[in-house]
Parts: C-alpha cells; structure tokens; sequence
C-alpha cells in the first residue's frame, strides 16, 4: 500500500497561527468573549485577515487548554460557567493540592522558607489591576500569583506531582478569573497571608485547611449566582 505522507505546516503559517492563538487566548483571558459566546472561524479568519485553517488550528489548541469548547455541529465557542469541567478540575485540586502542601511542610528546607516569603512579598506588592486593564488582573499580578502557589507546593520535592499542579493551574486559570469578577468583595489577600502563614508555622494541618477553603471559594464562585 502507498504510504500516506503529511507535509508539515509552512513557517509562515505556523507563525499566523501562533499569533491567532494568542490573541484569541487574550481575548478570552481579559473577557472580550464572555462565557458561552461562540467562536465562527469564519469570522475570525476574516477580523485576523487569514485564512480558515490558521484560525481552526489556534481554535484547536485553545480547545486543549480548555479555553474553549467544540460545539455538537463543530462549531467552538467559550466554555460556560456551568461546564461541569470546571467543578471536576476544582474537585482534582482540592484532592491534589493539600497532599502537596503537607509533603511541602514536612519537607521544605530553609530555602524554601525564603522563597515562599520572597514569593508572598511579591505578590502582595504587585498591582492586581493597572489604570489602563480596567477590572482585568494584570498580567504581573497573574504570574506572582501562580508563583506563589507553585513555590508554596514545590517543597515536596516530587518534580511529577508539581507537573499535575501546573496542569490544573492552567487549565482553571479562566474559572479563577470568571470567579474573581463575580465576587469582588473577596479578601484574598487574608487568604495568602493565612497560607503563608501556616506553611512557616510547619502547620500542615492548618495549612491544608485554609488551602481547601481557598480552593473552595473560587469553584464556589461559579455556581453561587447566575451568569
């Protein structure tokens, strides 16, 4: 039988790709889609100025990041509040997390005292919103934030289970911030000072708890009101 050969995507296209990614990526991560709001290739192809099949690649791969969703009719569009994703992802984090914070309580070393301290400071020195990014977190803020969350783990030592976080850390990144917008009252700088605080006091027990209840309140956020 004669083999059936690919041809690999041209440069050119793969950089028209990348670059459709990550404005739709964005777009969707500052809210210029709001939840549900579909996704025409079509339509995009033509506001971006390329062609369909650069767009349905990008469209691909948000789809793998869980930034967006393929419709029954093979259409894309925005994952909703509802997705039930959402409340599976926030569960497995729940589950993962607290092990990871205890394991790094037990196990973190003077090193990685001070670089959850360096960390936190970090974080509560960085601006959430910039004048200009309106009720948008700040892109600083937002990777001080993952930092924070990541070097609080990371004392456990076990390079595999730090990879699950990051897996689950990206793909909820777009609940957080839907969850963020809906309750704004929401302290959480006294949930990262609580976290931080229990971590240094080798309080794992403690440290797991306000963990869960600070994993709870974001998947909680979702669900409490209507979109």
């Amino acid at each position: 039988m004669p083999q059936t050969t690919h041809t690999p995507a041209s440069p050119g296209k793969q950089m028209l790709s990348e670059q459709v990614y990550a404005h739709l990526r964005d777009a969707i991560m500052r809210g210029s889609y709001a939840p549900s709001d579909a996704l025409k290739p079509q339509d995009l192809a033509r506001e971006q100025g390329v062609s369909l099949a650069v767009v349905r690649e990008a469209l691909v791969r948000l789809v793998g990041e869980g930034l967006a969703e393929r419709l029954p009719n093979r259409g894309f569009a925005v994952p909703a509040f509802s997705d039930h994703r959402w409340q599976e992802i926030a569960e497995a984090r729940r589950t993962i997390e607290p092990v990871l914070l205890r394991m790094s309580v037990e196990r973190g070393d003077i090193d990685w005292e001070s670089r959850v301290r360096a960390a936190h400071h970090r974080l509560t020195r960085t601006p959430v919103y910039l004048p200009d990014e309106g009720e948008y977190y700040s892109d600083e803020w937002a990777e001080a934030h993952r930092v924070f969350h990541r070097t609080l783990l990371d004392g456990c030592g076990n390079p595999v289970l730090l990879e699950t976080f990051d897996r689950m850390w990206t793909a909820s990144e777009l609940a957080r911030r839907w969850s963020a917008r809906r309750n704004p009252d929401r302290d959480g700088v006294v949930e990262h000072r609580r976290l931080e605080e229990a971590a240094l006091a080798r309080d794992a027990d403690t440290a797991a708890e306000v963990l869960v209840q600070h994993l709870t309140l974001t998947a909680t956020g979702l669900t409490d009101r209507e979109a």
